[in-house]
């Protein structure tokens, strides 16, 4: 069953003859399942950042997570990651990012903690930041997010050390509540009109899209929404405060 998902992903997400792709991903997922999985690490390896290749194959590990949190794999949201892909490296690239992926899987074991712990020594908070944004995009993009892919999600968070309330402020934007706004200021509904000019300053600070150094286009982007929803919830809050 999990090598036909497998098959099914591969053919939906790159449209590539489903064979091969769907035996790259299917490899994967049988790796990902499979416990004592020995793990290989390059001790040549000595940048402090990941390189974009190691980006995009530790980022497919973590779509692919998210993807089977609910126990389904479901087409719209990997119509998402397709896009994401495609858009992002071009069908070539993407295509090639995959037979990688099944190459470096034959040396290391992938989990989610792994994944998280080496993204953790690489990449800068900001960035990380946008990986979760990216993530409920994932389980957003059919309209429905299920408390089993915000489990999923809660504990990459929480492996890539994000924060109580920046976890809070990035759902806020992708599940709405009377307080949304004030979730994504990271400030309580009781807040004074001063503390909320001073939550805005901060989060403008620290969302700022100049604060995501990556070369990876997507997380580019997903800062500059968040950036925007950051505004957005400001400015709701002046309206219905009148400051």
């Amino acid at each position: 069953m999990i090598k036909w998902l497998a098959a099914l992903l591969g053919y939906v997400i790159f449209r590539f003859p489903g064979a091969l792709l769907g035996f790259l991903v299917g490899s994967f997922v049988d790796q990902f399942n499979a416990p004592g999985t020995s793990s290989k690490s390059n001790p040549s390896q000595k940048t402090n950042e990941v390189s974009p290749a190691d980006f995009e194959l530790n980022l497919l590990s973590l779509c692919a997570i998210v993807i089977k949190a609910d126990g389904s794999i479901n087409q719209i949201e990997l119509d998402y990651v397709r896009q994401y892909f495609v858009n992002t490296y071009g069908k070539e690239k993407a295509n090639a990012i995959f037979r990688t992926f099944n190459e470096v899987i034959k040396q290391r074991e992938v989990s989610a903690r792994r994944i998280c712990a080496y993204m953790n020594q690489r990449t800068r908070y900001e960035v990380r930041l946008q990986l979760l944004h990216f993530l409920f995009g994932i389980a957003n993009a059919d309209g429905v997010i299920t408390s089993a892919e915000i489990q999923a999600i809660r504990e990459i968070g929480s492996a890539l050390h994000v924060n109580y309330r920046d976890f809070e402020s990035i759902m806020a934007m992708f599940v709405k509540a009377v307080d949304t706004h004030y979730k994504i200021l990271e400030i309580d509904k009781n807040a004074t009109n001063e503390e909320i000019k001073k939550a805005y300053r901060e989060m403008a600070k620290k969302y700022h899209p100049d604060k995501v150094v990556t070369n990876d286009e997507a997380i580019k982007k997903g800062a500059e929404e968040k950036f925007k929803e950051v505004q957005k919830a400001y400015e709701q809050l002046q309206k219905e405060r009148g400051f």
